[in-house]
């Protein structure tokens, strides 16, 4: 039996003369903008990091900003709603494409928890670094250590990001959320000071294309995908939605936090994709 992780589009990218034009010409402004601005927040990061040590005032400002502007290069309408919270705590979100990282970015200051491979890709590991993103692996021996590092960033007042899927998808669904994620709110006390919050993305593809278009799964590789949305004229949108934050210590355990948190999601994004919504 095929499954869904083992498809892709339907459609083949086809780019056409006018559609490598306007591929060329936003790839080369988003490119302009992206490492213009990591080169701002390098140089910004030599002053903030003795000033304020593992606080970032600054830096994330200069995220957001080259997030916003790329997706707007790209032509992405976003949608936001609700709000994101303040104070101690982390953020989980469902995972649909590489897109995501902008989406979400633009609306708030966060720090992704990435796995470890994305740091040895050439310039999204760099530019992931540069950024702040937490890298973890699934080796056991490194769990204390990762659990340590958690703790350090979230007690500075980083507020981490993460996707509990463990895998992006076709942007269509919802998969289980992993409570081994969750442990990291239920040590040292972290779970009578923190809060979590949950936040949704839903995308709709352009007009006439595959409702799956944004989507990134499977064996897709990054190139072809970001070459054919930046090859479409017509461009779809994403809603960011900001769920009420919850305390960490209202929940039993990680399980019950974990099943929480993917009924928010998985009950907005269906609403917001309707009939497109192929479930959890």
């Amino acid at each position: 039996m095929t499954t869904w992780r083992e498809t892709t589009p339907e459609e083949r990218i086809r780019i056409g003369p006018a559609g490598a034009v306007i591929a060329a010409a936003r790839g080369l402004l988003m490119s302009l903008l992206v490492f213009g601005g990591l080169g701002v927040l390098l140089v910004v990061r030599v002053f903030e990091r003795p000033l304020f040590g593992a606080d970032r005032p600054v830096t994330p400002w200069i995220t957001r900003a080259v997030c916003r502007g790329s997706l707007r290069i790209i032509g992405i309408s976003v949608t936001v709603k609700g709000k994101p919270a303040t104070g101690q705590g982390a953020v989980v979100s469902n995972h649909a494409s590489w897109l995501d990282i902008f989406a979400l970015n633009a609306c708030q200051a966060v720090y992704f928890v990435s796995k470890a491979e994305v740091a040895r890709w050439p310039l999204i590991g760099w530019l992931a670094s540069a950024t702040g993103t937490v890298f973890i692996t699934r080796d056991p021996r490194q769990a204390r250590a990762q659990q340590a590092l958690f703790e350090t960033r979230i007690r500075a007042g980083h507020r981490l990001l993460f996707f509990p899927e463990g895998t992006s998808t076709d942007g269509l669904r919802v998969l289980p959320f992993k409570p081994t994620l969750f442990a990291a709110f239920y040590s040292h006390g972290l779970d009578h000071v923190m809060q979590i919050q949950p936040v949704s993305l839903a995308y709709r593809a352009p007009k006439g294309r595959d409702p799956r278009f944004y989507g990134w799964w499977a064996e897709m590789e990054f190139a072809p995908h970001l070459m054919k949305v930046l090859s479409s004229w017509r461009q779809g949108s994403v809603r960011v939605e900001f769920h009420d934050p919850v305390a960490v210590d209202a929940f039993a355990d990680r399980k019950a936090l974990a099943q929480y948190c993917e009924g928010v999601i998985a009950g907005a994004v269906g609403s917001a994709l309707g009939g497109d919504y192929a479930g959890r």
